[in-house]
């Protein structure tokens, strides 16, 4: 697996990068506006972030309980040896995943399901439970979500341990 190297983003870079994700619709001009460029400036900006990957796409944000799907759930699992769901099932087969992290520690994957009912959901439980044990977690309510991707902040000092040194 190769690592992405990160971009060298500039404070103008940035300040596209905000306005594109507060509003994925804007045009160039208005864009320009915003971020005080000409249109073509902000055209090429753009155009170099998309091929540098930095902007991996544009998309509508949808509320999945208005369009049918009120329950979340997060689930961790642990396959079992040679039942391993990313590499004996496909994506197709398990619509309701939206998420799908590899994990380090007890369990090897998270993943972030919605469903229709609690009975779609038990479903989905007895399914991936084929792969091997899971641990699920029902969203009751998200106070916060879609935190928009800003400049990283400054690496934060660590407290060291008062009394865990050797003497």
């Amino acid at each position: 697996m190769t690592t992405l190297q990160p971009v060298n983003l500039d404070e103008t870079d940035w300040l596209i990068l905000e306005e594109l994700q507060a509003d994925g619709r804007l045009s160039y001009n208005a864009l320009a506006r915003r971020v005080h460029l000409s249109a073509p400036a902000v055209a090429e900006r753009v155009r170099r972030l998309e091929e540098s990957g930095v902007i991996t796409g544009y998309s509508a944000q949808i509320n999945a309980s208005r369009a049918g799907q009120p329950l979340v759930a997060y689930v961790q699992l642990r396959c079992r040896l040679g039942d391993c769901l990313l590499r004996t099932a496909r994506a197709d087969e398990y619509p309701e995943l939206v998420e799908v992290h590899k994990l380090s520690g007890d369990h090897c994957t998270l993943l972030k399901a919605r469903a229709s009912s609690l009975a779609h959901l038990e479903g989905l439980f007895e399914r991936l439970g084929q792969h091997g044990d899971i641990r699920t977690h029902i969203v009751m309510s998200t106070q916060y979500e879609g935190r928009p991707v800003r400049p990283p902040s400054p690496e934060r000092p660590v407290t060291p341990a008062d009394g865990w040194t050797q003497t």
